[in-house]
């Protein structure tokens, strides 16, 4: 595991503990149970969710502290009351703060809260599963974002010469160009996540091969290979890396900031932002949809989802699908020509 990987794991612990220290005891029961099966950034959403729904029954059904609500009070729930909660999440407040779910925050949540009821009705703790009875909401789906061939080029180009950034950006970037042009060379030309991205250790790193090593959802490692293209972009970044950190920087991260340490998936997520505003303006581009160009163009390419679903590490060839087998755009273009009339 690498050592970026274990500090994230450590800073997850920590958020799960502090998460758990208002709630019931039998919500670390909970979180502990899956254990074995989950990750801690898993662990840790699901800790947060836990948390926003003993909110809701502190505040909104039993009017007590979350920590004091018993088994007794989740046995006089009633389906209506997971279904207020639903509705709750649509615009809440908690801790001063207002928050908004769309589809997808909404069923995620449930999804917790519904496990959370499962996993106590199996165990004997509530007399009825009443989450269950709960539908989880649709969730509609969107047509994939990606960039066409001449806007990936404007996005490297864009961060090779910046022609149209403002004077303190162009000024900011002539300390991280070869960065930029690597990072995002890396994303179109391979697909990665940004947490994998991110993760990247020079060690992981083989030119030889046109290979590296990063690690999965889940914590498995692969070998991913890169183009000649990449290539030439990582060591121009690797040259000036060299000239921003001295011998006595021991950072290990592929990708650094100019504070000398490893580049933040924040950090990584505004400079895609920046450079794509430009490049595709009517686009609202980050890592995941340079993503979704790449799997987009492999697609093509190679016409093999299980290819694509290979390379970019999804579990289940439907999840492909789904966001890259239909390039509507295309499948129209060519339906036109596919009926003859004369």
């Amino acid at each position: 595991m690498s050592d970026y990987l274990i500090d994230l794991n450590k800073k997850c612990l920590k958020g799960i503990s502090k998460s758990l220290e208002n709630l019931p005891s039998y919500c670390f029961d909970f979180i502990l149970n899956i254990e074995n099966y989950t990750s801690p950034l898993t662990r840790l959403n699901y800790a947060r969710d836990l948390v926003i729904f003993f909110d809701f029954l502190s505040n909104h059904i039993f009017h007590k502290t979350a920590k004091s609500i018993t088994f007794n009070d989740l046995n006089s729930l009633k389906s209506k009351d997971i279904e207020y909660f639903l509705s709750y999440l649509s615009y809440y407040e908690y801790k001063g703060k207002f928050y908004h779910n769309g589809e997808k925050g909404k069923a995620r949540k449930i999804s917790t809260v519904k496990s959370f009821f499962k996993y106590n009705f199996k165990h004997d703790n509530i007399n009825l599963d009443v989450a269950s009875k709960v539908d989880t909401p649709k969730i509609h789906t969107k047509e994939i974002i990606r960039l066409e061939v001449d806007e990936v080029a404007k996005l490297i180009n864009e961060a090779d010469s910046p022609a149209h950034l403002t004077k303190m950006q162009q000024a900011f970037n002539k300390h991280t160009k070869t960065r930029d042009v690597a990072l995002l060379s890396l994303f179109l030309g391979t697909g990665i996540r940004v947490s994998e991205c991110v993760g990247i250790n020079i060690k992981d790193v083989d030119f030889e091969n046109n290979s590296f090593k990063v690690t999965r959802k889940g914590g498995n490692q692969v070998i991913l290979y890169f183009s000649d293209e990449v290539k030439s972009a990582l060591q121009d970044w690797l040259v000036d890396r060299e000239k921003l950190l001295n011998d006595n920087d021991k950072e290990t991260a592929l990708f650094v900031s100019l504070q000398k340490k490893r580049i933040t998936t924040r950090a990584v997520e505004n400079l895609v932002k920046k450079y794509s505003s430009i490049a595709s303006p009517l686009k609202k581009i980050s890592p995941h949809k340079l993503r979704s160009t790449y799997g987009t163009n492999l697609y093509r390419e190679t016409g093999d989802i299980y290819v694509v679903a290979e390379v970019l590490g999804h579990k289940d060839v439907n999840t492909t699908k789904k966001h890259y087998a239909a390039i509507s755009e295309d499948i129209r273009r060519s339906a036109a020509n596919k009926v003859k009339l004369r």
